[in-house]
């Protein structure tokens, strides 16, 4: 019986290490990635930073405490993107079935490859053969699940390759810390540690006596748990189809995160790329969705749709703004996405826009952007539209 390889591949502190890359002065020195100032934050720090006790999230102020002789540099996403795009494209020659997970990881089914072949050996000279060629080092993991896969790619940082199947589950898994458990946030380990969990292994414990407290601690999530530490769970690749019916991007941050300046700029990446790939697959589209995944694993989904389709990145970062600026509550966000929904191509649209209505349009656009980004600066809906005004009357 052919076995399942799914596949999580990620890449060793991806910020740091592409800004070594750019600069390989910067080689085997305490580096970090992040925001200076009194607020600012650590998003990622090379291993050797991480040595004397530097980690992502960590005020830039304490990083520096403990490594006074610390280099910091602020994030450049556009360059991260382009080189993560680079990354997943060799990676693609390899795993045709892939699911980009965020701008360092993915998913890959290579159920069908590695079965005929020696997998370690082939996952090794992959893993090799594009380090050397991209200049960036990444940690495999691989097991039946999505979830095994992805502590597998955990378990040995960097240049790590670990299988990980049911039958090693209490002896690689039970040992860890409940802190290293994928999808066991900050708030939900000092939860467990307080019901007296502190790894995995008694986490296990606890699930398979079907412990009441933890229940309600946990909710549905419990049933996940015991699934995913039974080595079941998801196996299933998403892919995205050759004519999409959407297009859309998410990332993971470094960190969890309540700095709006921070979610805006990310927003304002993500519209360009769904932008720049909307344009390429030759679609517009009517409806802009964005998703908020929150520290304690709820992911808000909202969506509008308007009249006129679009694929430009300004209209649809306004349109992601307008939603967020109407759902988000204050609380630290782990992951944001935007998609462009409804799509066609712009040669189905059975009306064409007159020249009178285009430059209506092109009015009324940079006139809403004006007025969104004056109340985000102002953070009140203050300002609308003498037209908006007018339809609520209405």
């Amino acid at each position: 019986m052919n076995k399942k390889y799914i596949v999580h591949i990620d890449l060793n502190a991806f910020f740091a290490n592409a800004e070594i890359l750019r600069d390989p002065s910067l080689k085997g020195k305490p580096l970090a990635i992040g925001r200076t100032g009194r607020s600012g934050i650590i998003s990622t720090c090379s291993y050797e930073a991480r040595k004397y006790g530097v980690k992502s999230g960590m005020p830039t102020f304490m990083a520096l405490k403990k490594c006074p002789h610390l280099i910091i540099r602020h994030e450049d996403f556009a360059y991260y993107h382009a080189l993560s795009k680079k990354f997943f494209n060799e990676i693609h020659e390899y795993a045709p079935v892939m699911e980009i997970a965020s701008v360092d990881e993915c998913f890959c089914d290579m159920s069908e490859t590695l079965n005929a072949l020696d997998a370690k050996t082939y996952l090794r000279n992959m893993q090799n053969t594009i380090s050397k060629k991209i200049g960036l080092t990444f940690s495999i993991g691989v097991g039946p699940t999505k979830f095994l896969a992805k502590m597998g790619s955990d378990y040995k940082k960097p240049n790590g390759l670990t299988f990980i199947y049911p039958e090693d589950i209490p002896s690689l898994l039970y040992p860890l810390k409940i802190d290293d458990m994928y999808g066991v946030g900050k708030k939900s380990a000092v939860k467990l540690k307080q019901l007296g969990i502190s790894s995995i292994g008694e986490l296990a414990k606890k699930l398979d006596e079907d412990d009441d407290t933890l229940k309600r601690i946990l909710g549905k999530f419990f049933y996940t748990l015991k699934e995913w530490l039974h080595g079941e769970g998801n196996d299933t690749v998403e892919m995205e189809p050759s004519d999409p019916k959407s297009i859309g991007h998410s990332t993971t941050f470094m960190h969890d995160t309540d700095d709006v300046n921070e979610i805006e700029e990310m927003f304002k990446k993500l519209s360009i790329e769904v932008s720049e790939r909307a344009k390429k697959e030759d679609k517009i589209g009517k409806t802009v969705q964005i998703v908020l995944k929150k520290t304690d694993f709820k992911v808000v989904n909202r969506s509008i749709t308007f009249a006129k389709p679009t694929n430009d990145a300004r209209d649809i970062f306004n349109r992601a703004m307008q939603l967020f600026d109407k759902i988000y509550d204050g609380s630290p966000i782990r992951l944001v996405g935007v998609t462009l929904q409804n799509l066609m191509s712009p040669r189905d649209m059975s009306v064409q826009m007159s020249l009178f209505d285009y430059q209506e349009h092109e009015k009324e656009n940079e006139v809403r952007l004006l007025i969104n980004d004056l109340n985000r600066k102002m953070k009140k809906p203050i300002l609308k539209r003498a037209g908006e005004l007018l339809k609520k009357k209405e």
